[in-house]
């Protein structure tokens, strides 16, 4: 086996294990009206600072495709096409971006740089949220805005914490991490 089969295969496993991941914090839902609260931002995070961009937007696309196929992935154990449709469909596309977003912190910048870029897919995060919510339920934009914002301090506190894993595992010299 050649170096860049290895390197491949790698890349494949870890997509693998944090579309896994996605699913697992996707278990502990908290119900708080159509959208549930649940740990999956904390993955999608750390999958991009982790993993990159590209391999984390991987990751999410195999979570998301894996649920319209059938498995039960999405928060509640739902499946199909339907959760894509509804009010949680804005925050599922919007995890690609958050975690394209949070991949940027995968370079090496300062730390603060690193927090920019993901506080930037937390927007992007809560503005493809907002977009599926208004769509898929018709509400105004500040019936939307009131909806999601009771998800914002979590979802900063789970960013936080993934950012403190990430530069944790960069502290300790694992070269995946830099």
């Amino acid at each position: 086996i050649l170096v860049e089969d290895i390197k491949k295969i790698t890349a494949t496993v870890q997509v693998a294990c944090f579309a896994a991941l996605i699913a697992a914090c996707s278990v502990f839902m908290l119900p708080l009206g159509p959208v549930p609260f649940t740990l999956q931002t904390l993955a999608i995070a750390l999958g991009g600072m982790l993993l990159g961009s590209k391999r984390g937007v991987l990751a999410v696309l195999l979570y998301v495709v894996a649920g319209i196929a059938g498995a039960p992935v999405f928060a509640g154990g739902r499946t199909g096409l339907a959760v894509i449709l509804g009010p949680t469909g804005g925050y599922l596309a919007g995890f690609a971006a958050m975690a394209a977003l949070c991949g940027m912190a995968k370079t090496k910048l300062p730390a603060w740089n690193a927090a920019l870029w993901i506080l930037s897919g937390i927007c992007a995060l809560h503005l493809c949220g907002l977009a599926g919510i208004c769509l898929s339920l018709g509400r105004t934009p500040r019936q939307a805005l009131l909806m999601d914002a009771v998800f914002i301090p979590g979802d900063l506190l789970k960013c936080l914490a993934a950012f403190y894993i990430w530069r944790s595992l960069k502290r300790r010299g694992d070269d995946r991490c830099a």
